[in-house]
This record gives structure tokens, C-alpha cells and sequence, in this order.
């Protein structure tokens, strides 16, 4: 009598499963470990990028630039301390650029022209846009900017990742370039105003339309 082989249907599948386990096995080696899974568990092993160069500027083509002089009212300005000493120099900017012609926009988020400050208060025929952080929405700036011929602006203001990220975002998302003084945008701490700094340079489409200045590096 020849014996009988019994032959399990599991058989058949071992070699599978032994592939299908392997394939797992690799796939978890090469994941990242559990506690890497979000920015918040390397937060403290993150290091800040270089500081970006800040470039000298000299506006020649006055009639294609626009001043924009963004949210600088009591709510806002006052208690953040470095908005507050930048108004001198946004005060002489403001001056210079007056002189030379130069189209001035100024932006509130308030309805009371009363609450901007004194140093930045605007003139009789200067237009005054009233928005949230992005100043193109809901208002006439973009119609403005076009009817002047506008291909350049120059940005201050606060909050530095309020009005001016998004407001210069704005602009170059419409095909013109911005000139920020760092020392001109304003937040109520370091850290903000060093990530908006970076966006400004790193961001899609920004770098290349962005140039990062100081007050006493520009000139008409």
C-alpha cells in the first residue's frame, strides 16, 4: 500500500506570507521612528537658518513705486515696542519719499483715521485702503497700484505677519516686486519677525521678487 501525503492548503501560501513579512519588516526599517513623526517632536533640535543678506537700494524709477505704510495705529503699534522706535525712521522715509513724488498708500484695520499715528498719518489725496492682513482683499489697492503704473512697493508697518507678510505676498502674487526694511516691520517677538523675514526670501514665488533692505540702506 503506498503511503498518503496529506497536503495542507497552507502550504502553498508560506512563501507568500514569508515575502509579504519581509516586505513589512523593510518597509518599518525604513520609516522614520515614532518620535519623528511631526515637527513639534525635533522642535528643539531645529536651528535657525542664516540670516539673510540685506540689500542696498536705490529707488531711480520713483513714478513705478509705491510707499505703502501698513497698519501703524495705536491698537497695534504702541505695545509692540520695536514698531514704536521704528517711527522715526518710517517718519523720515516717509518724508523723502513724499519729496520725491512718490505715490504713498497707507492701510488701517480699524475704520478711524484717528488711530494712526501722528508719524504716519496720511495727507489730503494719499489713499487710505481698510482691510484685514491681506490689503488687495475687499479693497481698491490692486486697482490703484495698476491705474499708476505701480511695479514696485515699498513695505513698513506692523504686524509683520499680519499686514506686511501678507500684503507683500499680495503684491508679488500679482506680478510686482517689494523692498522691506526689516527694521520697518514690526511683531511682538523675535521669532515672528525672524520667520517672516525668512518667508519673505524662502517662500514660492517671493525670493526672487523680494529684496530685504534697512531704512539707511535705501536711497532715491
Amino acid at each position: 500500500m503506498k503511503e498518503q501525503r496529506t497536503t495542507s492548503p497552507w502550504h502553498s501560501l508560506i512563501p507568500g506570507a514569508v515575502l509579504v513579512v519581509a516586505i513589512q519588516l523593510a518597509a518599518l526599517s525604513l520609516a522614520p521612528p515614532a518620535s519623528a513623526q511631526t515637527i513639534v517632536d525635533e522642535w528643539a533640535a531645529v536651528k535657525a537658518p542664516a540670516p539673510p543678506e540685506l540689500k542696498p537700494v536705490t529707488i531711480t524709477s520713483i513714478g513705478e513705486t509705491a510707499f505703502l505704510v501698513l497698519d501703524i495705529q495705536k491698537q497695534n503699534c504702541v505695545p509692540r515696542p520695536r514698531c514704536v522706535a521704528a517711527l522715526p525712521r518710517v517718519q523720515k522715509l516717509l518724508a523723502q519719499a513724499r519729496a520725491k513724488g512718490m505715490t504713498v498708500i497707507h492701510s488701517m484695520f480699524t475704520g478711524n483715521l484717528a488711530d494712526i499715528l501722528p508719524e504716519a498719518t496720511p495727507r489730503p489725496g494719499e489713499p487710505v485702503v481698510n482691510a484685514g492682513p491681506d490689503k488687495f482683499i475687499g479693497t481698491d489697492l490692486e486697482k490703484i497700484l495698476k491705474e499708476k503704473g505701480i511695479k514696485t512697493v515699498i513695505a513698513v508697518g506692523t504686524a509683520a505677519h499680519g499686514a506686511v507678510l501678507y500684503t507683500v505676498s499680495g503684491a508679488v502674487f500679482r506680478g510686482l516686486k517689494a523692498i522691506v526694511p526689516v527694521d520697518g516691520m514690526a511683531a511682538e517677538n523675535t521669532y515672528i519677525e525672524q520667520y517672516v523675514t525668512h518667508q519673505l526670501v524662502a517662500g514660492p514665488r517671493l525670493g526672487p521678487a523680494v529684496t530685504l533692505t534697512k531704512f539707511d540702506l535705501i536711497t532715491f
